[in-house]
């Protein structure tokens, strides 16, 4: 990725005393030059570029430095003094490049005027960080964070994207860790932070959703006193902790009838859900978003929240609701080989795994369809997944699905539980091999037929729409 410095430039002298990295000289007036830019891939270096060089899993960026000074970098960030490297270039040697870029990412934060809002939560946070930016882009000049970019080195990133006119950032931050998320609030300071909920993602590495509950809690962190926090106010592990911080955030609820934004009658339409919205003693009647499943009222819910909060009208916040876009692979519909396909595989826990199911049984009644369900394996669940495994298969039982494909290693436990629990057997398909979405397809395709409603559905490591393509494949090759 390489990103062009919008807010103002620097020299490598610069760039040492603001990372507290060593500056070395090559060749002549090497800190004479502009840096105008940041890149983390070498092939995307141009003049006046500063080169990071990060040590990967796989790949170490320090050997690609000669190849980003031959493209005409003026500075490499680096944790080590470059060898046989030649041209006119500076290096600032850091300790941890990423955490260098992150100490760079704050400085530039302050450069901007614009309000920041952060998102953070176990689900939703793409999407609501989308439904925020709409909302928001009714009236402001907004920044947001590209796809998922959501990381120790994706939010810096994304802050070095913004430009002068820029009135509004938003944000999305994600963790697998306890500190990564106080890490990032500290580095975007927020003048609003969003937390969407809290989920049973990264059992693996935090043990308890207690512990990621104080995990997403960290972006208070970076909160200034004036700051603002929305909670989801039907989250009970989230209520309990606000009522232990003395100060009462901003809540949006469903059930909670202490939400400060509250939805009530709630009605589900083909390709939209319609809501009323109890805010400050007053209704707002027939709130309309263009997208399905019950669990997208808390996304649009925060962005009303915050779209009031920076004194957007409700008319604007009505306009930029329906200027939302949908994220690609989430709750995306469409046909294939006559079958109704609710593409949700960017990724999938327990929780979005109940809220898809619920979306797939509702499609399915509208169309007075048959409900089936592609399911691939929930990852970095730990000890907990096979346990949560069996009870997503008990909730497929339960919900009526009639026709089950199980994809990946845990599929064996999937089914098993859906067949313990009322599916007819011959009813259920199981490939364990992940790396084989052929048969899958095949199953599918000789399973089901036009008229049918699908939903597929698994976490991002499982690539479920991989079968989807197949299906694709399959059918074309037969006209």
């Amino acid at each position: 990725m390489s990103i062009d410095f919008e807010l103002r430039k620097f020299r490598a002298h610069e760039i040492a005393e603001i990372t507290g990295g060593v500056l070395y000289r090559y060749g002549n007036d090497a800190d004479s030059r502009d840096v105008t830019g940041i890149a983390t891939d070498s092939r995307e270096v141009k003049a006046g570029t500063m080169f990071c060089a990060i040590c990967g899993q796989n790949v170490d960026g320090h050997d690609y430095i000669p190849v980003a000074v031959g493209n005409g970098a003026a500075c490499v960030l680096c944790e080590k003094e470059p060898v046989n490297t030649e041209g006119d270039f500076c290096a600032v040697v850091v300790e941890d490049t990423i955490k260098a870029i992150g100490k760079l990412a704050a400085y530039y934060r302050g450069l901007s005027r614009a309000k920041f809002v952060a998102v953070t939560g176990s689900v939703g946070k793409t999407t609501t960080k989308e439904f925020i930016s709409a909302v928001l882009s009714a009236k402001y000049r907004t920044h947001k964070s590209k796809g998922n970019q959501n990381n120790e080195l994706g939010l810096p990133l994304s802050i070095f994207g913004i430009s002068p006119k820029d009135q509004v950032v938003v944000l999305e931050m994600g963790m697998s860790a306890l500190g990564e998320i106080e890490y990032m609030t500290k580095i975007a300071r927020p003048d609003i932070a969003v937390i969407t909920n809290i989920g049973t993602s990264h059992l693996a590495s935090l043990g308890t959703r207690e512990n990621i509950c104080r995990a997403k809690m960290e972006i208070r962190e970076g909160l200034e006193n004036d700051s603002r926090l929305i909670l989801n106010g039907d989250e009970p592990l989230l209520v309990r902790q606000w009522e232990q911080l003395g100060k009462r955030p901003v809540l949006i609820s469903i059930h909670n009838h202490e939400g400060d934004f509250r939805a009530v009658n709630i009605r589900q339409k083909s390709d939209c859900i319609v809501y009323d919205m109890l805010y400050n003693e007053k209704a707002y009647t027939n709130m309309e978003i263009p997208v399905i499943g019950k669990h997208n009222v808390y996304n649009s819910l925060a962005a009303f929240a915050v779209g009031t909060m920076l004194g957007l009208s409700d008319e604007e916040i009505r306009e930029g609701v329906q200027q939302f876009e949908k994220v690609e692979k989430r709750l995306n519909i469409y046909d294939v080989a006559g079958i109704t396909v609710i593409d949700d595989c960017y990724n999938a826990s327990p929780e979005s795994m109940r809220a898809a199911l619920d979306v797939l049984i509702s499609v399915a009644a509208k169309k007075s369809a048959r409900p089936a369900a592609l399911i691939g394996d929930m990852l970095e669940l730990g000890d907990y997944s096979r346990l949560m495994h069996d009870e997503l298969g008990q909730q497929i039982a339960r919900k009526q699905v009639q026709k089950l494909f199980c994809f990946g290693s845990m599929a064996d436990v999937v089914a098993e539980a859906a067949i313990k629990n009322g599916i007819r057997a011959e009813n259920v398909c199981v490939v364990v091999d992940s790396g084989d979405p052929g048969t899958m397809a095949d199953m599918i395709l000789d399973t089901l037929g036009p008229g049918d409603v699908l939903l597929v559905k698994a976490s991002r490591g499982i690539a479920a729409e991989r079968v989807i393509e197949a299906m694709r494949n399959r059918q074309n090759k037969k006209k």
